[in-house]
């Protein structure tokens, strides 16, 4: 960690010939008010679109041309930027990224230019019925709450919005004791560390002392009551999410939540593959998944299926959670899950990239990172009773049911 509160994690890959790089910040849609809904997301596209050192073409170019890969992404509870180069072009992508990040112009004509780009990437999801019942879900969760707003914004928060409120919200949240940079692959620590402190320097950025702002804290979401939401849309599928009020990040059930989300809808094997699926026929694409933020999560099970099979599909699905509730699941399908989810795990970290992801999140949103190998024990630790005890719980909270179809 830096004087300034800039923490920096990396992990050396032996063999490795790329290099992953990450800035992530501890900021995302739930830090906006009704008035910046939406700036996170907005500052995530301006931030490409120049300094006093770069213009927007000169960023393209200069990963562009070593070869290198470089994008940003906005969540709920943080955003991160990444790039990805040959080991020997680390020190440029430090270079692009920092300038980025402390220097970053954002000039009024590119908010306008910006603004409408933006405008058609919410058009965008508005037609695509997966991100329509997603964010159907969330309202129906956390309604007005900074948790039940789209990532994007909606198209009137995002006309409204002004230079000047974007540039105060980027004052206030990118600040070194609220960031994390993380490298893995071809990567050096100390020299890593350097390579910071020389390009991360734009407007006295690391000048000062201050404490890490560690994992975001605050008061628990109220309980999710449950409840209905219906949006029709000339789609040929109905898409419809089962869900309840999960578990937060930092609960320990989490790694039996994983082993069971895993058996009851994360494969071909799972349960509810193979019954809505393979023995039905009633849907094409059916999964469950789990979601956890700091002080809320949510579980539940996504399907896409004609509309005229809506009514069955749901009550497959209900019987198969009541079941698991009751019962838990079998000795055989914990094997089946842990394998499945520890496999996963080793098999997605074998380039730098996923390494990198890895290292930044768990450095901001965890008060512990822990290494691979404590994750797989964790799994593994994981009984049939601790299966039987999420399950009890989650799915015997009250049910979310969001559709969206014709």
């Amino acid at each position: 960690m830096l004087p300034s509160g800039l923490r920096i994690i990396t992990e050396q890959m032996a063999g490795a010939r790329s290099a992953s790089l990450g800035v992530w910040i501890g900021v995302g849609s739930r830090d906006e008010t009704a008035t910046t809904h939406g700036a996170s997301h907005f500052l995530e596209h301006l931030l490409f679109k120049g300094t006093d050192e770069r213009s927007a073409l000169d960023i393209s170019i200069a990963l562009d041309a070593v070869g290198g890969e470089f994008n940003a992404f906005t969540a709920k509870e943080y955003t991160c930027f990444h790039a990805r180069v040959l080991g020997e072009d680390l020190p440029l992508a430090v270079d692009v990224l920092g300038d980025m990040i402390t220097g970053s112009l954002l000039e009024a004509h590119d908010v306008d230019a910006e603004r409408d780009v933006i405008l058609d990437e919410i058009a965008m999801h508005e037609d695509d019925p997966d991100d329509v019942v997603q964010n159907l879900l969330a309202d129906l969760a956390w309604g007005s709450g900074p948790l039940g707003r789209p990532i994007a914004g909606t198209t009137a928060s995002i006309e409204s919005m002004t230079r000047a409120q974007i540039e105060r919200f980027y004052r206030k949240h990118y600040r070194p004791e609220n960031m994390v940079v993380s490298a893995a692959g071809a990567v050096d620590h100390a020299e890593v560390v350097k390579l910071v402190r020389r390009f991360f320097r734009r407007h006295d950025f690391l000048a000062g002392t201050a404490e890490p702002s560690g994992p975001r804290t605050g008061r628990r979401q109220p309980r999710i009551r449950g409840g209905e939401g219906r949006i029709s849309r000339p789609f040929e599928q109905v898409n419809v999410v089962l869900a309840a009020e999960g578990i937060p990040r930092d609960d320990d059930r989490r790694f039996a939540l994983g082993v069971l989300n895993t058996a009851l809808g994360g494969g071909t094997s799972s349960r509810l593959f193979q019954e809505v699926r393979e023995h039905r026929g009633l849907a094409y694409s059916v999964y469950s998944f789990a979601s956890h933020y700091a002080d809320s999560g949510l579980v539940g099970v996504a399907v896409g299926c004609l509309p005229d099979r809506l009514d069955e599909v749901l009550e497959v699905v209900r019987v198969e959670l009541s079941r698991i509730t009751a019962h838990g699941i079998t000795a055989e399908e914990l094997a089946r899950g842990k394998g499945q989810l520890i496999g996963g795990l080793v098999l997605g970290l074998e380039d730098s990239a996923s390494r990198m992801m890895r290292l930044g999140k768990a450095e901001l949103v965890y008060a512990d990172v822990l290494g691979i190998d404590e994750v797989m024990a964790r799994i593994d630790a994981v009984t049939l009773e601790d299966i039987r005890s999420v399950a009890t719980d989650v799915f015997g909270r009250p049910e979310l049911l969001a559709i969206v179809g014709p």
